[in-house]
């Protein structure tokens, strides 16, 4: 017998790590997990060969192995089993046998001498010490600011800029653009690294909400994240990334303090009668008022209007709905501060409850 254990003892490491694995792969390998034990500990490791996640637990096994499971088979066998029953899991040849629960399963393995285990990076990184609530909390304020499949590779994938005594955070899809900084308590020499979209996924997924340090380790090619049983490696995308900050505006020609919940509501609804394609919303400011509206190919129309303590020109611009609906889903704050500007100055939105955050939306033309 490999092992013996408790059932949530090994799905909660193979859960961890399972969103590494695609669901379609060219390699069967990378279906799998590898599976390693010395007789004190279990290691589970898989990859899909730009990202390597590691997830250790301390359990007591007969005797040490290694062998490549399929990563998600075994993953929703044991969601299917009851909580906290006991798992037997024996090695016969190229299969793995699962006992638990009066149920059995056998399971085809791959040789574990095949699984692509990276080599660390030679370059010395650098390294940071950060706190995982803090982390999570600001990545998740700009992650849906990324691209998904541009063409442009650093639109995929998160800037991690070294700016001196801070760490800026800056996700972009080539039309809006979301900014995030963690303050450091040294300063280091400036660097720019992109880390791939789906690796940072991976990383807030990972954090918790609580106040343990992880480390971060910025190498020439490689990112590795630690953090209290699990390592995350990927590797960095190749290219150059744009000045994005010279991108935010310094002034506007309107500056206006809405309430977050009844703008994000009174989005929702006009969105009801949005274009199924093009995903429009008009705002149109009027001393006093904020009009939101939307209008379908179908000629229906939705306007919603909000006091305003404004009595300045008017000004008209439309927006990508989602872009709106993005943000105002991520802050928490009670107000956010809304900046307008004439022509293609594009939408700068801040919170004072996070005086580092920015999120910049530029227009739909026409």
């Amino acid at each position: 017998m490999l092992l013996r254990t408790n059932r949530d003892t090994l799905l909660s490491p193979l859960a961890a790590v399972c969103g590494v694995v695609e669901r379609r792969h060219t390699l069967p390998i990378l279906s799998h997990a590898l599976l390693e034990a010395d007789g004190e500990r279990l290691n589970i490791t898989v990859s899909d060969l730009e990202i390597q996640l590691e997830c250790q637990r301390p359990l007591q096994t007969g005797h040490p192995f290694r062998l490549c499971v399929p990563a998600r088979k075994l993953l929703d066998i044991l969601r299917a089993l009851p909580a906290g029953c006991e798992l037997q899991l024996h090695n016969q040849g190229r299969q793995l046998l699962l006992h638990a629960a009066g149920s059995r399963f056998q399971l085809q393995t791959l040789p574990a001498d095949d699984f692509p285990l990276w080599a660390a990076d030679k370059e010395t990184p650098i390294s940071l010490e950060l706190k995982q609530n803090l982390l999570k909390r600001k990545l998740d304020q700009i992650l849906y600011a990324m691209a998904g499949s541009d063409i442009r590779p650093y639109l995929n994938a998160l800037l991690l800029q070294l700016d001196g005594d801070a760490l800026s955070l800056i996700a972009s899809d080539g039309v809006r653009l979301a900014f995030q900084r963690y303050p450091l308590p040294q300063a280091l020499a400036e660097r720019k690294l992109l880390l791939p979209r789906k690796a940072a996924l991976e990383l807030s997924k990972l954090l918790q909400d609580q106040d343990q340090p992880l480390r971060l380790e910025l190498g020439a090619r490689q990112l590795a994240c630690r953090l209290n049983n699990t390592t995350l490696r990927c590797k960095l995308v190749d290219a150059r990334a744009p000045d994005y900050l010279r991108l935010l505006p310094d002034s506007h020609d309107c500056e206006l303090s809405l309430p977050r919940q009844a703008m994000l509501e009174a989005v929702q609804r006009v969105a009801v009668l949005a274009h199924a394609k093009f995903r429009q919303l008009e705002l149109a400011i009027r001393p006093g008022q904020l009009a939101l509206r939307c209008r379908n190919a179908e000629r229906e129309e939705a306007e919603e209007k909000l006091p305003l303590d404004w009595q300045g020109e008017p000004l008209e611009a439309s927006f990508n709905l989602a872009y709106l609906q993005d943000v105002l889903q991520s802050q928490q704050a009670e107000q956010l501060r809304f900046g307008f500007g004439h022509g293609m100055r594009g939408l700068l939105i801040t919170s004072p409850d996070e005086p580092d955050f920015r999120y910049l939306a530029m227009p739909l033309r026409g």
